[in-house]
């Protein structure tokens, strides 16, 4: 049986890579997939995020929602919090506003 991606046995956050792009959104998508209960996504080191990336957390956050699981994005940097405030995604991502002050 092949081996889980590093940080889905629920051990601890999934990483978000330094430039969160559509090249590292396939690894993303197979690291949420094999991810067993809670999803918590630490965003801590990223620089830049693209689109994709954005489209799979929040289809992660609404198949956790369906599904009951928590969904936590933690340590957000700045240019992660900025890029999904100016996508409109903060609340649909479940980043609390007051929490990540302008």
């Amino acid at each position: 049986m092949p081996s889980l991606p590093e940080g889905t046995s629920g051990e601890g956050p999934l990483a978000l890579s330094t430039h969160a792009s559509t090249v590292t959104a396939e690894e993303l998508r197979d690291r949420l997939v094999a991810t067993i209960g809670a999803i918590e996504i630490d965003a801590a080191n990223v620089e830049s995020v693209g689109q994709a990336v954005l489209q799979l957390l929040l289809a992660a956050r609404n198949e956790a929602d369906a599904t009951g699981r928590p969904f936590a994005i933690v340590n957000p940097s700045q240019p992660f919090v900025d890029r999904v405030r100016a996508c409109g995604l903060a609340a649909p991502l479940g980043l609390v506003e007051e929490e990540f002050p302008a």
